[in-house]
């Protein structure tokens, strides 16, 4: 059965259906249980840090954290409405993009145009990986092992760069 067939049900996974506030419930709790984990991790700068809403010190400029019931997906994402200074901070990131892939020891993708969900022109540099599901919480420790590194790896990253972005404050 889909979620077509039957619009009360939101998900179903291996026979097993999800109400829509059961899927919020799962999701948040997902959430709640990986920054439970990350709370005892310091930053690179040796500061407490909310890992789940990672704080940029940018308007415009946010690290997230997605997993859906497919995918799971961490990104760099610049929402600065303004199609040129977007651009600027793209470039910068492109200038430091050494530096970056150094620190993240892996290739992630880089769109200068990307169109998010609701349709919005951004920026945006990111890594996923598929067959994965924030519904299953057999997942949950795969998903943990996807997201720390990386997350962490950007926060080293960003304690290095951020001076750079300081124009754009």
């Amino acid at each position: 059965m889909t979620a077509k067939v039957c619009p009360i049900l939101y998900f179903c996974q291996k026979k097993v259906l999800y109400s829509k506030e059961e899927a919020k419930r799962l999701k948040e709790n997902f959430w709640t249980t990986f920054g439970q984990y990350m709370s005892v991790v310091p930053s690179a700068d040796y500061e407490k840090v909310n890992w789940v809403n990672y704080k940029t010190g940018i308007k415009t400029l946010y690290f997230r954290l997605e997993a859906t019931n497919k995918t799971a997906s961490i990104y760099i994402e610049i929402t600065h409405p303004d199609d040129a200074i977007r651009q600027l901070m793209f470039d910068q990131f492109k200038e430091l993009k050494n530096v970056f892939s150094s620190t993240v020891a892996e290739d992630w993708e880089w769109d200068e145009v990307y169109y998010d969900e609701n349709g919005k022109k951004t920026a945006r540099i990111s890594t996923s990986i598929a067959k994965i599901s924030v519904f299953n919480k057999e997942h949950w420790p795969n998903l943990i092992s996807f997201f720390k590194p990386r997350i962490i790896a950007l926060d080293e990253f960003w304690s290095m760069a951020k001076y750079s972005f300081d124009i754009f404050k």
